[in-house]
């Protein structure tokens, strides 16, 4: 964490400070997963999730965007609606820490150069590498891990972020990852030892979804986009 946190401070400073806005700051929220364990509910935070973050406000509209998420996801076929998962009765928890960049869309302009109360809502999308435990379900109906694995998502994020003091940002958003393997639960192993505990349907990969609050501070010159 600390040297994700140093990367992210030297990137800051290696932008000129008079020809942007630059935001650094945290992210606290949850996590949850969509899979073939457990219930499907998309937006629904369980365990905690930590981040640090950082944009770089190329115009009232656009900011440029990076950061470092971790956050554990688990499930239970217990508490799934659908009978089938309920009497086969499956159980995981992984941890996910990802690295994502991207681009961040503000519907309405967000100038920070004007100090007084704003608020937007925005949509972030770009992409994300994470790392995760490779996972099988064994004998107890419990996931075990085996190997240390890692993939890409694609981060589709949604969310509202208010100007509510001269260098503070808070956010609140909800950001669902389309993955690029179907074992963030144990279904599907891809060590072929595992072959025959494979379940669930195959053709479909994980999701992973973060939800939370964003608390970013302003720093650097503010530029004035406005005509002179």
């Amino acid at each position: 964490m600390k040297r994700i946190l140093f990367v992210l401070l030297l990137t800051a400073m290696a932008f000129k400070a008079e020809a942007q806005i630059n935001e650094l700051g945290v992210f606290v929220g949850g996590a949850n997963y969509i899979g073939d364990v457990g219930p499907t509910t998309y937006v629904a935070p369980e365990k905690l999730a930590l981040g640090i973050l950082y944009k770089w406000n190329r115009s009232p509209r656009h900011s440029w965007r990076a950061g470092f998420n971790y956050g554990r996801i688990t499930s239970n076929d217990a508490d799934s609606d659908v009978s089938g998962r309920q009497q086969r009765g499956n159980t995981f928890q992984n941890t996910i820490k990802e690295l994502q960049a991207g681009l961040e869309f503000s519907f309405f302009d967000f100038n920070l150069h004007d100090e007084d109360f704003k608020i937007t809502p925005y949509v972030f999308t770009g992409l994300s590498y994470f790392w995760y435990d490779e996972l099988y379900i064994d004998a107890e109906k419990e996931g075990k891990d085996y190997a240390n694995g890692s993939s890409i998502a694609i981060p589709m994020t949604v969310g509202v972020k208010a100007h509510i003091a001269k260098n503070l940002v808070i956010g609140l958003e909800a950001g669902a990852r389309y993955t690029f393997t179907d074992n963030l639960d144990g279904s599907n192993p891809d060590d072929n030892k595992y072959e025959n505990l494979r379940f669930g349907n195959l053709d479909s990969n994980d999701w992973y979804v973060f939800t939370g609050l964003t608390l970013t501070y302003t720093f650097g010159v503010k530029p004035c986009y406005c005509s002179e």
